[in-house]
């Protein structure tokens, strides 16, 4: 603005003292609308594994700081100095454990959960429950829980961690902790928490768990796919198709109190309204192919691909391929509800689709 010499030696002045006059910057600290620094972005999956395996042969849990794993980095977000964060609230990671690999076993109070890409025979073991991962699955590790990798079988095993370590590292909020042993100790039988409350919106009578964390501990893929099948006999929703969110089944919540989960179902031509939300996002495309337009731009992706959705950002789904396309995200609406800042708005213009300005070209 054009401030006077006087004023802009006032500035000056109060500068010295670490006083700034908020007349100068209101309008970059209280925007009109989100000023997103994330960008929107897809990673392909031949070069995401290719290099994922590459770590195998370089570095192991005992080598690697417990964990072997190739994060997502958004390319906005990076040129500005903020590390390992696919968007500004999450964080994205492709896990690998080779069998007979232990990753040892700690506790930290970031959230986190786990989609199983590939593999079997390998497990997770959480505050004493051994959870046996299958592909499709989602499994939790809530804030502060022990847990540990150990790989029983005899191929590599792949998965997706989604973290809410940038929102964490934002508000100087992390903390962590390792083991005393490299494996916590078992207490409860395998896949206890699928036994006693895997099946259904049924628990065991005289069970009276509520709240955090959830009871559920997993989320098998078999009952994802039943869910989705049974909701084709009904009208998708506008915007995201035919979609199931993972629940805590004591409270009918998100499964995690701040990373909230979702499936969706796109079937063969099948084009979703715009819409934006405060919400951000990432995905992983699970089965078939398609594209996704954001602020304009097109994303194609097929199966194994990975797309961030920044916050605020319009974008719609559309299924090009001749099955269903399956879409598996992690967003952090529970904690922009539990902000009260959540805020949805749908396109309305040209019969709810955006004009497609440009496409992007993903590294290959």
């Amino acid at each position: 603005m054009g401030w006077s010499e006087e004023l802009l030696a006032f500035h000056e002045e109060i500068a010295k003292y670490n006083l700034g006059p908020l007349w100068d910057v209101i309008h970059e600290i209280i925007t009109r609308e989100p000023v997103e620094t994330a960008v929107p972005y897809l990673w392909k999956w031949p070069v995401i594994r290719e290099r994922v395996m590459k770590s195998g042969q370089l570095i192991t849990p005992e080598r690697g700081g417990e964990r072997r794993v190739v994060f997502l980095e958004n390319p906005g977000l990076k040129a500005r100095g903020f590390r390992a964060a696919a968007t500004q609230t999450l964080y994205v990671g492709i896990q690998l454990l080779l069998p007979g690999e232990i990753a040892p076993s700690h506790r930290h109070s970031q959230s986190a959960v786990r989609f199983i890409i590939e593999g079997n025979g390998a497990y997770t073991a959480v505050d004493g429950e051994k959870i046996y991962m299958e592909r499709g699955d989602y499994i939790l590790t809530p804030a502060w829980t022990w847990h540990d990798h150990g790989h029983e079988g005899s191929e590599p095993m792949i998965w997706m961690d989604g973290l809410d370590s940038p929102f964490v590292q934002l508000i100087n909020a992390s903390f962590f902790e390792p083991h005393a042993e490299k494996r916590q100790p078992i207490t409860k039988p395998d896949n206890y928490s699928v036994k006693r409350y895997g099946v259904g919106m049924l628990r065991p009578l005289g069970d009276r768990h509520h709240g955090y964390p959830s009871p559920l501990a997993v989320y098998q893929w078999t009952h994802t796919w039943a869910a989705l099948q049974n909701l084709k006999a009904f009208d998708p929703d506008p915007f995201d198709g035919y979609a199931v969110q993972f629940i805590n089944p004591a409270n009918g919540q998100s499964a995690d109190p701040r990373i909230d989960g979702v499936m969706q179902l796109l079937t063969p031509g099948m084009h979703t309204r715009a819409h934006r939300h405060l919400s951000s996002a990432v995905y992983h495309v699970v089965q078939g192919s398609g594209y996704t337009v954001i602020n304009g731009t097109r994303f194609d992706w097929e199966k194994g691909d990975f797309l961030a959705l920044p916050a605020w950002a319009w974008h719609e789904h559309v299924n090009t391929g001749s099955e269903d396309a399956v879409l598996f995200s992690i967003t952090d609406t529970p904690l922009m509800e539990l902000l009260d800042l959540q805020r949805v708005q749908e396109w309305t213009e040209a019969d709810g689709h955006q004009p497609v300005k440009s496409v992007f070209e993903p590294l290959r």
